[in-house]
């Protein structure tokens, strides 16, 4: 196992204005976002039901779950990044799309049916007379069933008029676009000589020739190394990457190799850090950087995004090289 230095500032710099000549596109579970804010001092008893009601002072909405891996690749500003995904017809979807537009995202990839739910996650905080915020049960709405052939169809379609050098791919739940058969295709595209970075809760073990970046919180890099990361790059015939949360990472790409996490105090918060790793990593693959370099700098984006507390944030290449020159 191999350490990996960190990169000079003036050789970051020069990798990160190389961004702009990368081609990007993501397919994915998008996901909304939502945080509702109450204040119970507000409260008056109901006069049709014995319940204080929940008076909203504020709110705010975000794409969340493959929405903020785009979030995160269109801040880098690449050459070109499409999105590929499906959101429902309904306000929900209205609030993503927007919210990923006002991002910068190309959303013209991004299906609407009304066979399908937009993924959301609702959190409703609550405050009283004290400063202490209570979070109540969150409100999800999910989709419960397999996709229709159709959409697949339409996704596939996608991915077909797409023009891009690395495809992102977030495959995180249980009933979202990516289907076995959409994996299956993903693999053939894989296999047809494009990178592909895959970051999949349940079905990392479904691709082939992809670059898989599964996520272990380990105590032993040592072991990791000799154990693990290469068995995983061998299942799929391609180089393999394993995020290691507060340690940075690991990457295998003929050797295994740590490129440890940047240095930050807390507060910290982890939410989202994986997705702009993979963004991060995608975006340099594509601009043709080799893989310690793309993870050296995933792990500098990651850290930019960690110390924004309460927000799944961006990292932008200002904000990276901000990081880097500490």
């Amino acid at each position: 196992m191999r350490v990996s230095p960190n990169l000079e500032l003036k050789a970051l710099e020069a990798a990160l204005n190389e961004l702009s000549r990368a081609r990007v596109a993501m397919i994915g579970d998008l996901c909304l976002d939502l945080y509702i804010f109450g204040d119970m001092r507000l409260s008056e008893l109901s006069r049709e039901t014995p319940h204080f009601p929940i008076p909203v002072v504020s709110e705010r909405y975000n794409p969340g779950g493959a929405g903020n891996v785009a979030n995160n690749i269109a801040a880098l500003k690449p050459a070109s990044f499409t999105a590929i995904g499906l959101v429902g017809d309904d306000w929900r979807g209205d609030l993503l799309l927007r919210a990923l537009r006002d991002n910068g995202v190309d959303d013209a990839n991004v299906i609407r049916s009304a066979e399908v739910t937009t993924n959301t996650y609702v959190k409703v905080i609550r405050r009283g007379i004290s400063d202490v915020a209570y979070e109540d049960p969150r409100i999800d709405f999910e989709n419960r069933k397999p996709l229709s052939d159709a959409l697949a169809d339409k996704l596939i379609e996608a991915l077909d008029r797409a023009e891009f050098d690395v495809l992102v791919v977030s495959d995180q739940m249980k009933y979202g676009c990516i289907t076995p058969r959409i994996r299956e295709h993903i693999s053939r595209i894989a296999e047809s000589g494009k990178i592909v970075l895959v970051d999949s809760r349940d079905h990392a073990a479904d691709y082939r020739k992809v670059i898989v970046k599964p996520n272990n919180d380990a105590q032993s890099i040592h072991d990791f190394a000799q154990r693990i990361i290469g068995r995983i790059a061998a299942r799929n015939g391609e180089r393999a990457v394993i995020t290691l949360g507060s340690q940075g990472c690991m990457v295998y790409d003929g050797e295994a190799i740590h490129c440890p996490a940047h240095p930050t105090k807390p507060p910290v918060d982890i939410v989202g850090a994986g997705d702009t790793f993979i963004s991060a990593m995608g975006t340099a693959l594509a601009a043709g950087h080799d893989l310690e370099t793309a993870a050296r700098i995933a792990c500098l984006a990651s850290a930019v995004t960690v110390r924004k507390i309460g927000t799944t944030g961006t990292a932008t290449r200002e904000e990276i090289l901000a990081v880097a020159a500490e």
